[in-house]
């Protein structure tokens, strides 16, 4: 049940809730099996629901649900092993779901802290960037800039492998020519010595900490010029408010393996105007020795984006960077070991858990206060936390 191709149509009255993943401002996710195809639950898959009846659901949650299911749609006409698929939708009058594969593995954050020195080596980060990069790349070839790069979007599947999630930031893009690319320079707009009281303005004017989803344009375009993504990893572009396009994915590229490496992202301040003020100013710090992955970082999260590496030829030249060469880059769908695999013990446990009633799950919610104060994460990593948005 791993695709929409292969998996019979989904319908409410058939499901079997296992446990809840997680709860977030867009909706909540839960683990499900279709018990008229399925009695064992040996293809539990992920139920994403969005309450249209919840008084504390978010204005816009309909849409930017609508929005995803529509990229995964697309995402299922061109497949792709490190992003998800669309195993079915369906709507009612009370809910609208969509279920997507299950990945046992958590997020990477999740993974990156049960290591013994909460960062991974070089070569477990090569293995994940390697795989992170190809499904960007795959995106940016459709059209899609995805604008939410972050390690709790980044998955790990049953298998091993990565699989990006959470497609309700990104949008399309009118794919990149001659024409584009002189007009994104903008050098009259893009200033490298804008005075702080400047910048702090600027970041003082976003409405929504830490990101801007509510008037987020999904219609196609060259650039986008909405304030979206998550604090740490927003791009100097972003903030400024010069208009953005794919290279804001090659920037969270750049935060995501930093913090991979140190555990801690490079430019989190004491407070929010703190760090976007350092994110628009301030270089990127290294410990000891230069290293290939330190050059990669450093091209990766240059200030200004059409000298961004990945800029000009898009995935090709972060694959032809040091760091991964004698990578093979066709045969990572066929690597067998991964860094970490999850257990089928903690599979199988995971399926075998209690049930519940969906609708009356949704129900019961709906009476409670709202929970908006209370950010939590679940070790599966599908937990949101609703500050977030």
């Amino acid at each position: 049940m791993s695709t929409a191709a292969s998996s019979p149509e989904l319908h409410l009255q058939n499901l079997r809730a296992i446990k809840v993943l997680g709860n977030g401002a867009m909706g909540t996710v839960i683990l499900v099996h279709d018990r008229l195809t399925d009695p064992p639950a040996k293809f539990t898959f992920a139920l994403k629901v969005v309450d249209k009846c919840s008084l504390h659901a978010t204005p816009d949650a309909d849409r930017r649900a609508r929005w995803e299911v529509s990229v995964l749609r697309k995402l299922n006409q061109k497949p792709h092993p490190f992003l998800p698929s669309l195993i079915g939708s369906f709507e009612t009058e009370e809910i609208l779901a969509w279920a997507i594969t299950f990945c046992p593995g958590g997020d990477l954050n999740v993974l990156r802290r049960r290591q013994m020195d909460g960062v991974f080596s070089p070569a477990v980060i090569r293995f994940y960037l390697a795989e992170i990069v190809c499904a960007l790349e795959h995106l940016h070839t459709m059209g899609i800039v995805y604008r939410d790069l972050k390690p709790e979007n980044i998955l790990i599947t049953n298998s091993g492998h990565v699989t990006l999630t959470d497609f309700d930031l990104s949008r399309t893009l009118a794919p990149k020519s001659l024409k584009s690319l002189i007009l994104s320079s903008e050098p009259e707009l893009i200033k490298h010595h804008r005075k702080l009281t400047r910048i702090m303005k600027m970041a003082k004017s976003a409405r929504v900490s830490p990101m801007t989803r509510r008037h987020a344009s999904f219609s196609n375009g060259e650039r986008s010029n909405s304030f979206v993504g998550t604090e740490e990893y927003v791009a100097p572009e972003v903030v400024r408010g010069d208009g953005h396009e794919f290279a804001v994915d090659w920037w969270a590229l750049g935060i995501l393996s930093y913090e991979m490496l140190y555990g801690t992202t490079p430019f989190r301040g004491k407070h929010r105007k703190d760090t976007f003020g350092r994110i628009l100013m301030m270089p990127v710090k290294f410990t000891g020795k230069p290293t290939p992955l330190t050059d990669l970082i450093t091209k990766l999260l240059d200030k200004e984006p059409t000298r961004r590496l990945g800029y000009a030829r898009g995935a090709c030249e972060i694959q032809e960077h040091p760091f991964f060469t004698g990578l093979q880059w066709d045969l990572l769908t066929e690597v067998e070991r991964p860094p970490v695999i999850p257990s089928r013990d903690d599979v199988e446990s995971t399926s075998k858990q209690g049930s519940f009633n969906i609708t009356e799950y949704f129900q019961k919610l709906r009476q409670l206060p709202s929970p908006l104060e209370s950010p939590s994460r679940d070790d599966c990593g599908y937990k949101v936390s609703f500050t977030e948005f």
